[in-house]
């Protein structure tokens, strides 16, 4: 059986990038110790991708929401996109622009989280969802594709993924929702998301 290089190579590229990516661990792992403290006071996550990494925040979202590998209790996160019949009311009155920003100055309070994931880090709806999050006072984490781009500018934090290929960046967009996920796990059941402070 034949190998196919655009098959194999893109095994290639994951593992060289999922090499440098080992060295954000700290990032996923202060987010998921941050996460435990917010949603454990009541607070919520608020996700938002478009296509591809729609699918990645919505992920993220149901891990919360159900659970990851253990059972413990249900968390508030909601997927900004998921909301078919608010997402195209919103774009038809307001724009495309718009319909991650507006739904956030409805879910969003102070103290909350807003996890956006954007490859390229140049989607305009995710640009006026992190402006109308800052406004909120609702705390912005962004994962994105190479930096420097205008959403992890725009952003509270981000991590970066310095992979050139698109798919590259999305298998570690899910890595990193994992990563979060089990550092969220792991505050939550030695009691330290609860005395995580600041955003």
């Amino acid at each position: 059986m034949t190998l196919h290089p655009p098959v194999t190579g893109h095994c290639d590229e994951l593992q060289d990038a999922l090499t440098a990516f080992r060295a954000s661990a700290h990032i996923t792992e202060r987010w998921g110790r941050r996460l435990a403290a917010v949603l454990a006071g009541g607070g919520r996550l608020l996700a938002a991708g478009n296509g591809g990494s729609a699918a990645q925040a919505q992920h993220l979202t149901a891990e919360i929401v159900g659970r990851y590998r253990e059972d413990r209790p249900p968390f508030s996160a909601i997927a900004l996109h998921a909301d078919t019949s608010s997402t195209t009311a919103i774009a038809n009155d307001y724009g495309v622009d718009a319909v991650f920003a507006r739904q956030v100055r409805a879910h969003g309070r102070p103290g909350d989280v807003l996890m956006l994931l954007s490859t390229s880090g140049a989607s305009a709806n995710l640009l006026s969802a992190a402006d109308a999050a800052r406004a909120a006072g609702v705390g912005v984490w962004a994962l994105t594709g190479p930096a420097p781009n205008p959403l992890a500018a725009g952003s509270d934090e981000a991590l970066c993924v310095a992979a050139p290929a698109t798919a590259t960046v999305q298998d570690l967009h899910l890595v990193a929702v994992h990563m979060v996920c089990a550092a969220f796990d792991a505050a939550l059941e030695s009691g330290a998301g609860r005395l995580d402070g600041g955003r």
